[in-house]
């Protein structure tokens, strides 16, 4: 597509969503409560919005030898940077084999295979800008019933779009094998834009070719229903709240006991989710200019962002 057909169809690029967005909107000396995934839980556990259990942190190296031995008793669980992005450094542990574990997948993972990894993401290896990072190791979370069908080997995200506390885009993140189960569209998962006004699928791209069906379970993603999805934007929009934050996108897991579930916050969202969508989103995000600094209540901000992106329709043009 033409630069002038993507300027008419209304889609954000890179170097304007910096300069008229995120710039003006996000003030960086609160980029580290959205950075740090240990900051954004406590955040959240503050303000009662659900996160994932944490089991254990390790900060400093010599933590690390006795990591695996506070982990007894776990039979599955997610380690990964607190300051990791796309997706890099995160193992998830879904079993046991003796002493050691076994990954999503059904690798063997030793012991010192464990250490050596989170020792690596505390030298930074895996975080922004290489700084010294933290090992976290947090509940592994389950896959929706609902949504087992449209994934393979892992459990898929929801990225909300939250603009001044209004939601304003919304997409799911479907693992495939591609992925290794990561719901991470860098590394070749699904992405599924979401209508925010009925919170079903209604187009979706592997790759940037569009897709109607999972490439591994040959089942049908667009039109499927997304669960809760009226708590989805309301926690994505909560969390969004607490960071003081005015571009942000948050990433929810729908949990089948815990329900929806934040799992981290991003000051510097991608912008692959107008293609997910096959929408712009600077309509959307001038509507929401357009109302003002009136202060509503959270659920009127959802509703509305509902109502604005019904409006705006699927091609994104007001």
């Amino acid at each position: 597509m033409r630069l002038s057909a993507l300027r008419r169809a209304g889609v954000l690029g890179l170097n304007r969503r910096n300069a008229r967005y995120l710039l003006p909107a996000n003030d960086r000396a609160r980029y580290p409560l959205v950075d740090d995934k240990l900051a954004t839980k406590r955040l959240c556990s503050e303000a009662g919005i659900p996160v994932p259990r944490l089991y254990a942190v390790a900060r400093e190296h010599h933590e690390v030898r006795d990591l695996p031995e506070r982990l007894a008793g776990r039979g599955s669980f997610v380690l990964k940077p607190a300051r990791g992005a796309m997706g890099n450094g995160i193992v998830v542990v879904a079993g046991r084999e003796g002493e050691g574990f076994l990954r999503s997948g059904g690798r063997a993972l030793g012991v010192d295979e464990f250490r050596y990894h989170a020792a690596g993401i505390i030298s930074g290896l895996y975080s922004l800008a290489g700084h010294l990072d933290a090992a976290m190791v947090e509940q592994r979370l389950e896959v929706h019933p609902l949504l087992a069908e449209l994934a393979e080997g892992g459990v898929p995200d929801v990225r909300v779009i939250v603009f001044r506390g209004v939601p304003v885009m919304a997409m799911t993140r479907l693992p495939t094998r591609r992925s290794s189960g990561r719901a991470n569209l860098h590394q070749g998962a699904l992405g599924a834009g979401i209508d925010l006004a009925t919170g079903r699928i209604h187009h979706a791209v592997l790759g940037r070719s569009p897709a109607t069906t999972h490439p591994d379970t040959g089942r049908r993603v667009v039109g499927a229903a997304i669960p809760a999805f009226e708590r989805v934007l309301q926690i994505a929009v909560g969390a969004t709240d607490r960071t003081g934050l005015g571009y942000v996108g948050a990433d929810v897991v729908i949990d089948p006991e815990l329900g929806p579930v934040i799992l981290e916050l991003n000051a510097r969202p991608g912008l692959a989710i107008q293609l997910a969508n096959r929408a712009g989103l600077r309509p959307r995000l001038e509507a929401v200019e357009r109302l003002g600094d009136v202060e509503l209540p959270l659920e009127e901000r959802v509703r509305i962002g509902r109502e604005l992106a019904a409006l705006c329709g699927s091609d994104g043009a007001a």
